[in-house]
């Protein structure tokens, strides 16, 4: 089984406007309301892809009521803890001509909703996948997703990080089976700009030599790179797209990935299906669907060697 932890997740409520004007009335239309958050972007991807997988994390108020119900609406299976007080946070998405985004602050998450988690979390089994996906919230230590593998170390289960900064890095003593840096994040860990495939894996081979097992780094539309256990430099070409809308791309990304390694234990193929995925997601409003992901793995060229 799969198992999404999404410690903040979110409504998101896309508004598109013909301009945005500050300090005016904005006349808009909706694009669309979807339960969201890294982690629970990746389960929907996987069941639209034909894999199953159980959502948790944590949920508050009436928005995490409706989160909840978002998810089963999906097919997914949703096993998150509520909390006692608190609102899931609504992050609104402006699109007038150019992304904006606000995001809003989540919850205030305890010590004893924690352990809740941890409870959930403890069915999984070897062979299991668990995936800790996405912002951290301030009132929990940025050493969460590790402290949760840690307490996960002895199942035998394959841990993928899909975080920025020390939510990230701290994780890299577990050795996950797969993390997903995106160039600018990669960038941010080593204090260095990160624009070319050749960066991309340089410094995700560092990462490697840190604990992760396998590197998979999203540059946009310029492709993913992918740094594996034995240290292959793999790069493939994004399908030249129109970009609509590109959240949830990088967790389209995790899903296809995810997804197509399960299907065939080929690190070129998940690659190939994961770039697929992304650019899938990116050229449409909402989440990629399984028809749109296959007709974009088409356009995906043959994964080749990192020069």
């Amino acid at each position: 089984m799969v198992y999404t932890v999404t410690v903040n997740p979110s409504i998101d409520y896309v508004l598109r406007v013909p301009a945005l004007q500050l300090g005016h009335i904005n006349r808009c239309s909706v694009g669309g309301v979807y339960a969201a958050g890294k982690g629970v972007n990746v389960s929907v991807v996987l069941k639209r892809l034909g894999v199953d997988s159980v959502a948790t994390g944590f949920t508050a108020g009436f928005t995490g009521q409706a989160l909840y119900r978002g998810v089963q609406d999906e097919g997914v299976q949703a096993d998150f803890v509520h909390l006692r007080s608190g609102l899931t946070r609504i992050n609104v998405k402006v699109r007038a001509g150019e992304e904006t985004d606000f995001n809003c602050d989540g919850p205030d998450i305890g010590a004893s909703d924690v352990e809740l988690l941890k409870e959930k979390l403890g069915q999984v089994r070897a062979g299991d996948v668990v995936v800790f996906s996405g912002s951290v919230p301030g009132s929990l230590p940025q050493d969460i997703y590790a402290r949760l593998m840690h307490g996960l170390s002895d199942t035998g289960a394959k841990f993928i990080v899909d975080a920025a900064g020390q939510a990230l890095t701290d994780t890299l003593e577990y050795r996950p089976f797969l993390i997903k840096p995106n160039a600018e994040e990669l960038g941010q860990i080593f204090s260095v700009s990160v624009s070319s495939a050749a960066q991309a894996a340089e410094y995700a081979d560092r990462l490697r030599a840190m604990g992760a097992q396998n590197v998979l780094v999203s540059m946009g539309g310029q492709g993913a790179v992918l740094v594996d256990a034995e240290g292959g430099r793999s790069f493939a070409q994004a399908a030249q797209i129109t970009p609509v809308d590109t959240v949830g791309s990088g967790d389209s990304m995790v899903a296809g990935f995810i997804a197509g390694y399960l299907l065939t234990s080929d690190l070129g193929y998940a690659l190939r299906l994961g770039s697929a995925a992304g650019g899938a997601t990116a050229a449409r409003e909402g989440l990629a669907d399984r028809s749109g992901i296959y007709g974009m793995l088409s356009r995906i060229g043959h994964v080749r060697a990192v020069e």
